[in-house]
C-alpha cells in the first residue's frame, strides 16, 4: 500500500454562474473539504489525507468527493453527511448508501 490508505478527493471546481450544471464549489465543496480536513486532524486518523480536487465531472451531483483505494463516490449536501461519512466509511469502513452514487449516477 502506499503512503496513504485512505485519500479523499472533494471537488472544488468552480464554473460560471450560469453554468447549467451548476458546480461543487457553488453549492459548498470547499466547505466541506475544510471539514472533513479539519476533522480527520483532530481525530487524529492514520495514513488519511484530505485533498481538493479539480472538476470530477459530476457537478449537477454536487458537491461530490471520491475515496480511493474504494473508489467510493459520494455526494455530499453539509456537514451532517460529511461526518457521517467520516464516521461510517473512513472509520467503521462501510459504505454510507444513501450518500453513494450509483452506477448510472458514475456514468453520466
Amino acid at each position: 500500500m502506499g503512503y496513504y490508505e485512505q485519500h479523499i478527493f472533494c471537488c472544488t471546481n468552480e464554473r460560471k454562474k450560469d453554468a447549467p450544471r451548476g458546480c461543487c464549489r457553488s453549492k459548498g465543496g470547499e466547505e466541506i473539504r475544510a471539514y472533513l480536513k479539519d476533522r480527520v486532524k483532530e481525530l487524529k486518523l492514520p495514513k488519511t489525507r484530505v485533498n481538493m480536487s479539480g472538476c470530477l465531472d459530476r457537478c449537477e451531483l454536487g458537491p461530490v468527493l471520491v475515496i480511493y483505494p474504494q473508489g467510493t463516490w459520494y455526494h455530499v449536501k453539509n456537514k451532517k453527511d460529511a461526518e457521517e461519512i467520516l464516521q461510517t466509511h473512513l472509520i467503521g469502513g462501510k459504505v454510507v448508501e444513501r450518500l453513494a452514487l450509483d452506477d448510472k449516477q458514475k456514468r453520466l
